[in-house]
Protein backbone atom coordinates (compact mmCIF):
# COMPACT_ATOMS: atom_id res chain seq x y z
CA UNK A 1 0.00 0.00 0.00
CA UNK A 2 1.00 3.29 -0.68
CA UNK A 3 -0.44 4.50 2.69
CA UNK A 4 -1.39 2.92 6.07
CA UNK A 5 -4.08 4.48 7.90
CA UNK A 6 -1.41 6.54 10.47
CA UNK A 7 -0.42 8.29 7.55
CA UNK A 8 -3.28 9.04 6.17
CA UNK A 9 -3.98 10.73 9.72
CA UNK A 10 -1.04 12.70 9.17
CA UNK A 11 -1.76 14.06 5.85
CA UNK A 12 -5.42 14.81 6.66
CA UNK A 13 -3.81 17.60 9.33
CA UNK A 14 -2.24 18.83 6.78
CA UNK A 15 -5.31 19.92 4.66
CA UNK A 16 -5.63 17.03 2.52
CA UNK A 17 -8.75 14.63 1.56
CA UNK A 18 -7.71 11.61 0.68
CA UNK A 19 -9.46 8.44 -0.86
CA UNK A 20 -8.49 5.00 -0.46
CA UNK A 21 -9.70 2.29 -2.98
CA UNK A 22 -12.30 -0.41 -1.14
CA UNK A 23 -10.13 -3.38 0.09
CA UNK A 24 -6.64 -1.48 -0.97
CA UNK A 25 -5.44 -2.63 1.97
CA UNK A 26 -6.56 -6.12 2.85
CA UNK A 27 -3.31 -7.85 1.73
CA UNK A 28 -1.18 -5.54 4.26
CA UNK A 29 -3.71 -5.89 6.85
CA UNK A 30 -5.30 -2.83 7.27
CA UNK A 31 -9.04 -2.70 7.01
CA UNK A 32 -11.68 -0.03 5.06
CA UNK A 33 -12.69 0.80 8.43
CA UNK A 34 -9.11 1.60 9.59
CA UNK A 35 -8.94 3.93 6.98
CA UNK A 36 -12.21 5.72 7.40
CA UNK A 37 -11.48 6.17 10.76
CA UNK A 38 -8.25 7.78 9.64
CA UNK A 39 -9.87 10.37 7.83
CA UNK A 40 -10.17 8.87 4.85
CA UNK A 41 -13.12 8.09 2.31
CA UNK A 42 -12.99 4.46 1.05
CA UNK A 43 -14.44 4.87 -2.84
CA UNK A 44 -14.04 3.94 -6.46
CA UNK A 45 -12.35 6.73 -8.89
CA UNK A 46 -11.24 9.14 -6.66
CA UNK A 47 -8.70 9.51 -8.88
CA UNK A 48 -10.36 10.93 -11.44
CA UNK A 49 -10.31 14.53 -9.54
CA UNK A 50 -7.32 14.18 -7.14
CA UNK A 51 -4.74 16.02 -6.85
CA UNK A 52 -1.79 13.34 -5.90
CA UNK A 53 -2.15 9.99 -7.18
CA UNK A 54 -0.12 7.29 -4.53
CA UNK A 55 0.35 3.75 -5.70
CA UNK A 56 3.40 1.15 -5.28
CA UNK A 57 3.22 0.47 -8.94
CA UNK A 58 2.26 2.98 -12.01
CA UNK A 59 -1.15 3.23 -12.83
CA UNK A 60 -2.10 1.54 -16.09
CA UNK A 61 -2.00 3.59 -19.39
CA UNK A 62 -6.01 3.47 -19.30
CA UNK A 63 -6.84 4.65 -16.12
CA UNK A 64 -3.45 7.32 -16.53
CA UNK A 65 -5.69 8.81 -19.24
CA UNK A 66 -8.51 9.37 -17.61
CA UNK A 67 -6.85 12.04 -15.21
CA UNK A 68 -6.74 15.36 -15.57
CA UNK A 69 -3.84 17.19 -16.50
CA UNK A 70 -1.40 18.58 -13.42
CA UNK A 71 -2.14 15.10 -11.70
CA UNK A 72 1.03 14.36 -9.71
CA UNK A 73 1.44 10.45 -9.26
CA UNK A 74 3.79 9.11 -7.15
CA UNK A 75 5.17 5.25 -7.48
CA UNK A 76 7.87 3.41 -8.54
CA UNK A 77 7.82 4.19 -12.06
CA UNK A 78 10.24 1.63 -14.21
CA UNK A 79 10.97 2.88 -17.77
CA UNK A 80 11.33 0.35 -19.59
CA UNK A 81 9.06 -0.55 -21.48
CA UNK A 82 8.36 3.20 -22.06
CA UNK A 83 5.15 3.09 -22.10
CA UNK A 84 3.81 4.24 -18.51
CA UNK A 85 5.89 7.45 -19.68
CA UNK A 86 4.63 8.07 -22.74
CA UNK A 87 0.91 7.90 -21.31
CA UNK A 88 2.09 10.98 -18.59
CA UNK A 89 3.54 12.82 -20.52
CA UNK A 90 0.93 13.08 -23.26
CA UNK A 91 -1.83 13.52 -20.43
CA UNK A 92 0.54 16.37 -19.20
CA UNK A 93 0.46 14.25 -15.81
CA UNK A 94 3.22 15.53 -13.71
CA UNK A 95 5.08 11.86 -11.93
CA UNK A 96 7.47 11.38 -9.31
CA UNK A 97 9.41 8.25 -9.61
CA UNK A 98 10.43 7.13 -6.25
CA UNK A 99 13.22 5.06 -7.16
CA UNK A 100 15.34 8.33 -8.63
CA UNK A 101 14.69 10.01 -4.64
CA UNK A 102 18.65 11.52 -4.56
CA UNK A 103 20.83 9.70 -2.29
CA UNK A 104 21.48 12.70 0.10
CA UNK A 105 20.47 13.00 3.75
CA UNK A 106 17.70 15.58 3.71
CA UNK A 107 16.05 12.85 1.26
CA UNK A 108 16.69 9.96 4.22
CA UNK A 109 13.10 9.60 5.23
CA UNK A 110 11.67 9.65 1.08
CA UNK A 111 13.87 7.14 0.07
CA UNK A 112 11.73 4.33 -0.93
CA UNK A 113 14.48 2.09 -2.24
CA UNK A 114 16.40 1.65 0.76
CA UNK A 115 12.83 1.64 2.81
CA UNK A 116 11.91 -1.56 0.52
CA UNK A 117 15.15 -2.72 0.72
CA UNK A 118 16.02 -3.28 4.05
CA UNK A 119 12.44 -5.62 3.97
CA UNK A 120 13.70 -7.53 1.46
CA UNK A 121 17.01 -8.37 3.43
CA UNK A 122 15.11 -9.33 6.32
CA UNK A 123 13.09 -11.74 4.72
CA UNK A 124 16.10 -12.77 2.36
CA UNK A 125 18.07 -14.33 5.65
CA UNK A 126 14.43 -15.88 6.42
CA UNK A 127 13.72 -17.68 3.65
CA UNK A 128 17.37 -18.49 3.41
CA UNK A 129 16.39 -20.09 7.08
CA UNK A 130 13.18 -21.49 6.20
CA UNK A 131 14.51 -23.47 3.64
CA UNK A 132 18.11 -24.69 5.16
CA UNK A 133 17.56 -28.17 6.59
CA UNK A 134 19.81 -27.49 9.14
CA UNK A 135 20.14 -25.18 12.66
CA UNK A 136 21.74 -21.63 11.89
CA UNK A 137 22.14 -21.33 15.52
CA UNK A 138 25.25 -23.35 17.34
CA UNK A 139 23.70 -26.28 19.35
CA UNK A 140 25.64 -27.08 22.26
CA UNK A 141 23.77 -30.47 23.68
CA UNK A 142 24.29 -33.78 25.63
CA UNK A 143 23.78 -35.58 22.52
CA UNK A 144 26.39 -33.39 20.90
CA UNK A 145 27.24 -30.21 19.41
CA UNK A 146 25.85 -28.87 15.92
CA UNK A 147 28.14 -26.18 14.13
CA UNK A 148 26.30 -22.83 12.97
CA UNK A 149 25.00 -22.48 9.70
CA UNK A 150 28.02 -20.89 7.09
CA UNK A 151 26.08 -18.12 5.37
CA UNK A 152 27.63 -15.42 2.51
CA UNK A 153 26.07 -12.68 1.45
CA UNK A 154 27.10 -10.71 -1.46
CA UNK A 155 26.45 -6.91 -1.80
CA UNK A 156 26.22 -4.95 1.62
CA UNK A 157 24.18 -2.22 0.53
CA UNK A 158 20.64 -1.82 2.31
CA UNK A 159 19.18 -5.26 1.67
CA UNK A 160 22.62 -7.08 2.44
CA UNK A 161 23.40 -5.09 5.82
CA UNK A 162 20.08 -6.32 6.48
CA UNK A 163 20.47 -9.79 5.48
CA UNK A 164 23.53 -10.01 7.75
CA UNK A 165 21.74 -8.41 10.33
CA UNK A 166 19.12 -10.68 10.58
CA UNK A 167 21.40 -14.01 9.71
CA UNK A 168 23.52 -13.16 12.75
CA UNK A 169 20.71 -13.11 15.07
CA UNK A 170 19.80 -16.05 13.76
CA UNK A 171 22.82 -17.54 15.12
CA UNK A 172 24.96 -18.34 11.88
CA UNK A 173 28.60 -17.34 10.97
CA UNK A 174 28.47 -14.57 8.21
CA UNK A 175 30.80 -13.78 5.94
CA UNK A 176 30.20 -10.93 3.09
CA UNK A 177 31.69 -9.12 0.13
CA UNK A 178 30.88 -5.71 -1.54
CA UNK A 179 33.67 -4.16 -4.33
CA UNK A 180 32.85 -0.84 -2.41
CA UNK A 181 35.94 0.68 -0.23
CA UNK A 182 33.36 1.80 2.62
CA UNK A 183 31.54 -2.11 2.25
CA UNK A 184 33.63 -4.39 4.57
CA UNK A 185 33.79 -1.73 7.89
CA UNK A 186 29.35 -1.95 7.59
CA UNK A 187 29.99 -5.48 7.08
CA UNK A 188 32.17 -5.84 10.49
CA UNK A 189 30.06 -3.15 11.94
CA UNK A 190 26.99 -6.19 11.82
CA UNK A 191 29.12 -8.65 13.29
CA UNK A 192 30.26 -10.63 10.19
CA UNK A 193 33.54 -11.31 8.56
CA UNK A 194 34.29 -8.97 5.50
CA UNK A 195 35.83 -11.51 2.21
CA UNK A 196 38.51 -9.48 1.19
CA UNK A 197 39.69 -10.23 -2.61
CA UNK A 198 41.92 -7.81 -2.89
CA UNK A 199 40.94 -6.32 -6.18
CA UNK A 200 40.86 -2.74 -5.55
CA UNK A 201 36.95 -1.08 -4.93
CA UNK A 202 34.45 0.14 -7.71
CA UNK A 203 32.58 3.07 -5.98
CA UNK A 204 30.24 4.93 -8.00
CA UNK A 205 28.32 7.84 -7.38
CA UNK A 206 25.49 7.88 -5.07
CA UNK A 207 26.95 4.88 -3.16
CA UNK A 208 26.50 2.62 -6.06
CA UNK A 209 29.12 0.32 -7.67
CA UNK A 210 30.99 1.41 -10.47
CA UNK A 211 29.87 -1.37 -13.38
CA UNK A 212 32.97 -3.82 -13.99
CA UNK A 213 34.92 -5.39 -16.93
CA UNK A 214 33.92 -8.66 -17.56
CA UNK A 215 37.97 -9.57 -16.46
CA UNK A 216 37.42 -8.21 -13.63
CA UNK A 217 34.10 -10.01 -13.36
CA UNK A 218 35.70 -13.63 -14.09
CA UNK A 219 38.30 -12.80 -11.56
CA UNK A 220 36.07 -11.84 -8.83
CA UNK A 221 33.97 -15.06 -9.57
CA UNK A 222 37.31 -16.84 -9.58
CA UNK A 223 37.96 -15.87 -5.80
CA UNK A 224 34.83 -16.06 -4.55
CA UNK A 225 34.43 -19.57 -5.50
CA UNK A 226 35.57 -21.43 -2.58
CA UNK A 227 33.67 -18.89 -0.24
CA UNK A 228 30.38 -19.84 -1.77
CA UNK A 229 31.49 -23.78 -2.39
CA UNK A 230 31.84 -23.53 2.22
CA UNK A 231 28.54 -21.95 2.42
CA UNK A 232 25.31 -23.35 3.75
CA UNK A 233 23.49 -20.67 2.48
CA UNK A 234 24.41 -17.76 -0.27
CA UNK A 235 21.98 -14.62 -0.39
CA UNK A 236 23.10 -11.78 -3.16
CA UNK A 237 21.53 -8.59 -3.08
CA UNK A 238 23.71 -6.93 -5.76
CA UNK A 239 21.52 -4.77 -8.14
CA UNK A 240 21.43 -1.29 -10.00
CA UNK A 241 18.01 0.41 -10.64
CA UNK A 242 17.51 0.96 -14.05
CA UNK A 243 20.52 -1.57 -15.00
CA UNK A 244 20.71 -5.19 -15.37
CA UNK A 245 21.87 -7.31 -12.35
CA UNK A 246 25.43 -8.00 -12.24
CA UNK A 247 26.26 -11.88 -12.74
CA UNK A 248 28.43 -12.72 -9.47
CA UNK A 249 27.86 -16.53 -8.88
CA UNK A 250 27.90 -18.66 -12.37
CA UNK A 251 26.24 -22.07 -12.65
CA UNK A 252 29.31 -23.79 -12.31
CA UNK A 253 30.09 -22.11 -8.56
CA UNK A 254 26.57 -23.10 -7.49
CA UNK A 255 27.21 -26.37 -8.54
CA UNK A 256 30.11 -26.76 -6.17
CA UNK A 257 27.45 -26.01 -3.03
CA UNK A 258 27.06 -28.71 -0.65
CA UNK A 259 24.43 -30.91 -0.63
CA UNK A 260 20.72 -29.14 0.86
CA UNK A 261 22.66 -25.38 0.73
CA UNK A 262 20.35 -22.74 -0.12
CA UNK A 263 20.55 -19.98 -2.79
CA UNK A 264 18.83 -16.86 -2.35
CA UNK A 265 18.96 -14.03 -5.03
CA UNK A 266 16.98 -10.82 -4.38
CA UNK A 267 18.44 -9.43 -8.00
CA UNK A 268 16.05 -11.83 -10.03
CA UNK A 269 13.78 -9.47 -11.48
CA UNK A 270 16.75 -7.79 -13.01
CA UNK A 271 18.67 -10.09 -14.30
CA UNK A 272 19.68 -12.11 -10.96
CA UNK A 273 23.04 -11.97 -9.49
CA UNK A 274 23.24 -15.65 -9.91
CA UNK A 275 23.36 -17.38 -13.40
CA UNK A 276 20.25 -19.86 -13.87
CA UNK A 277 18.37 -17.70 -11.17
CA UNK A 278 14.21 -17.61 -12.36
CA UNK A 279 12.66 -14.23 -10.21
CA UNK A 280 9.07 -16.28 -8.64
CA UNK A 281 10.75 -19.56 -8.89
CA UNK A 282 12.69 -22.21 -6.48
CA UNK A 283 14.67 -24.55 -8.71
CA UNK A 284 17.59 -26.74 -8.08
CA UNK A 285 20.90 -26.48 -9.52
CA UNK A 286 23.04 -28.91 -8.63
CA UNK A 287 22.78 -29.72 -5.24
CA UNK A 288 21.59 -26.70 -4.22
CA UNK A 289 18.18 -25.07 -3.84
CA UNK A 290 17.97 -22.10 -5.71
CA UNK A 291 15.06 -18.95 -4.94
CA UNK A 292 14.37 -16.11 -7.33
CA UNK A 293 12.96 -13.23 -5.38
CA UNK A 294 10.07 -11.45 -7.29
CA UNK A 295 8.46 -8.42 -5.57
CA UNK A 296 10.10 -9.70 -1.99
CA UNK A 297 9.13 -6.39 -0.05
CA UNK A 298 5.23 -7.51 -0.91
CA UNK A 299 6.18 -11.04 0.65
CA UNK A 300 5.71 -8.86 4.18
CA UNK A 301 2.93 -6.17 3.17
CA UNK A 302 2.36 -4.75 6.49
CA UNK A 303 5.84 -3.48 6.87
CA UNK A 304 6.80 -2.93 3.65
CA UNK A 305 3.72 -0.63 3.57
CA UNK A 306 4.08 1.81 6.59
CA UNK A 307 7.43 2.15 5.66
CA UNK A 308 6.89 2.97 1.86
CA UNK A 309 3.62 4.94 3.03
CA UNK A 310 5.93 7.20 5.64
CA UNK A 311 8.21 8.12 2.38
CA UNK A 312 5.22 9.09 0.47
CA UNK A 313 3.96 11.15 3.53
CA UNK A 314 7.26 12.72 3.72
CA UNK A 315 7.78 13.55 -0.10
CA UNK A 316 3.81 15.19 0.33
CA UNK A 317 4.71 17.04 2.70
CA UNK A 318 7.67 18.67 1.36
CA UNK A 319 5.82 19.46 -1.63
CA UNK A 320 3.47 21.35 1.05
CA UNK A 321 3.05 25.18 1.50
CA UNK A 322 0.37 26.59 2.98
CA UNK A 323 -2.14 23.71 3.30
CA UNK A 324 -1.66 22.97 -0.70
CA UNK A 325 -0.10 20.77 -3.01
CA UNK A 326 2.74 22.88 -4.27
CA UNK A 327 5.94 21.46 -5.68
CA UNK A 328 9.04 23.80 -5.73
CA UNK A 329 10.94 22.49 -8.56
CA UNK A 330 14.16 23.90 -7.74
CA UNK A 331 14.37 21.93 -4.73
CA UNK A 332 16.92 19.00 -5.60
CA UNK A 333 14.92 16.46 -4.69
CA UNK A 334 11.66 17.50 -5.94
CA UNK A 335 13.72 18.10 -9.73
CA UNK A 336 15.90 14.51 -8.80
CA UNK A 337 12.21 12.20 -8.30
CA UNK A 338 10.49 13.93 -11.29
CA UNK A 339 10.32 12.34 -14.72
CA UNK A 340 7.39 14.23 -16.37
CA UNK A 341 6.00 17.58 -16.11
CA UNK A 342 3.23 19.60 -18.36
CA UNK A 343 3.99 17.29 -21.27
CA UNK A 344 7.90 17.08 -21.15
CA UNK A 345 10.30 14.49 -19.71
CA UNK A 346 12.67 16.23 -17.44
CA UNK A 347 14.68 13.35 -16.26
CA UNK A 348 17.62 12.72 -18.88
CA UNK A 349 18.39 9.18 -18.96
CA UNK A 350 14.08 8.80 -19.63
CA UNK A 351 14.73 11.10 -22.58
CA UNK A 352 17.29 9.75 -23.86
CA UNK A 353 15.36 6.46 -23.74
CA UNK A 354 12.50 7.83 -25.37
CA UNK A 355 14.58 9.53 -28.28
CA UNK A 356 13.65 13.24 -27.70
CA UNK A 357 11.81 15.83 -25.18
CA UNK A 358 8.58 14.92 -25.99
CA UNK A 359 7.39 10.93 -25.67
Amino acid sequence: MALVPEQVAKLVQLGYEVAVEPAAGERALFSDDSYRDAGAEVAWGADHAATVVASVQPLERERLQRLHAGTALMSFLPTNPPDVIRAATRAKLTAFAMELIPRISRAQSMDALSSQAMVAGYRAAIVAAERLPRFFPLNMTAAGTVPPAQVVVLGAGVAGLQAIATAKRLGAVVKAYDVRTAAAEEIASMGAIPIQLELGSLDGPGGYAREMTPERAQLQRDLLAPYIAAADALITTAAVPGRTAPILVSRSMVEQMKPGSVVVDLASESGGNVEGSVAGTELTIGNALVWGGANVPSQMAGPASRLYGQNIANLIGLMTRNAAFDPDFDDEIVAGCCVTHDGTVLHEPTRELLKGPHA
